[in-house]
């Protein structure tokens, strides 16, 4: 009697859609996080900086999405990082290098290469730390994601590219610290905030989407000066977390938690 033959699937079949979707939204993120370096070998650094927004986007929702649709898998996990690593480790680095880091000879590529090895020591410490108990701590990061990095890292060359002209800024001067200071934020352990529970009463829902709507309005209309005042007011948050976070240490400080590993994130 002849037996069946079987198909061969490379995942079971109900899954197969669920865990594509995600993983396909990952891949075109990294297309288009390498498109930015395309952008900036040609001096189009507008797109450039558009490019890595839109890479910064996808990455925000991609994660998302495979939890909505339970379509998450390791591989969705590890193609992720491997994505932050060349959207916002190497690609920044890589525009910030052409635009201005490059008259600063050695040093400057120095620099670039600190920033890209803090990045990819972020992620494998992601990789290794994610998992545990909820708790108050899934509300904060440990140190900068490395999407807001990529973005802190460009602020020099946005603000540079937006009509808000306050005061004259050696660029010589400031990229390198911007590149330092978001260096040793990204392998820290200073608390940031996450912004993933946050919780909304149903009477001003309306209000928030009024806000996103307007937002992304202004971000089409304005959108390096948009991008500018974002970065500052992120910059202007971390200390906040940071006593927010020692606060809420301390009202749980009778709760059992590992101090030394300090899993604060659960996302990048």
């Amino acid at each position: 009697m002849q037996q069946p033959k079987k198909n061969f699937k490379i995942v079971p079949e109900k899954r197969s859609a669920r865990v594509i979707l995600p993983n396909m939204l990952t891949l075109i993120g990294v297309c288009i996080g390498l498109t930015s370096i395309r952008f900036a070998l040609d001096e189009r650094y507008e797109f450039a900086i558009i490019a890595l927004i839109i890479a910064a986007v996808i990455d925000g929702l991609d994660g998302r999405i495979a939890r909505l649709i339970k379509g998450t898998s390791k591989v969705g996990k590890e193609l992720d990082s491997l994505t932050d690593m060349i959207s916002f480790g190497v690609a920044p680095a890589f525009i910030m290098y052409f635009w201005k880091l490059n008259e600063l000879g050695r040093f400057g590529w120095l620099v670039c290469l600190i920033y890209v090895i803090c990045v990819a020591l972020r992620l494998a410490r992601f990789n290794v730390n994610t998992g545990g108990e909820p708790s108050w701590r899934d509300n904060f990061f440990e140190g900068v994601p490395s999407p807001a990095g990529g973005i802190l890292i460009l602020t020099p060359l946005i603000f540079s590219m937006s009509s808000i002209k306050l005061f004259k800024i050696d660029y010589a001067i400031i990229v390198p610290i911007f590149f330092i200071v978001t260096s040793f934020l990204l392998i820290s352990k200073f608390p940031s905030y996450s912004f993933k529970k946050i919780v909304i009463q149903r009477k001003a829902t309306i209000f928030l989407l009024f806000g996103i709507v307007l937002f992304f309005g202004l971000l089409l209309i304005y959108p390096f000066n948009v991008i500018s005042v974002s970065a500052l007011i992120y910059l202007a948050m971390l200390p906040i977390s940071f006593f927010h976070y020692q606060k809420l240490k301390k009202e749980n400080e009778g709760q059992n938690y590992d101090d030394e590993d300090d899993n604060l994130e659960d996302v990048l």
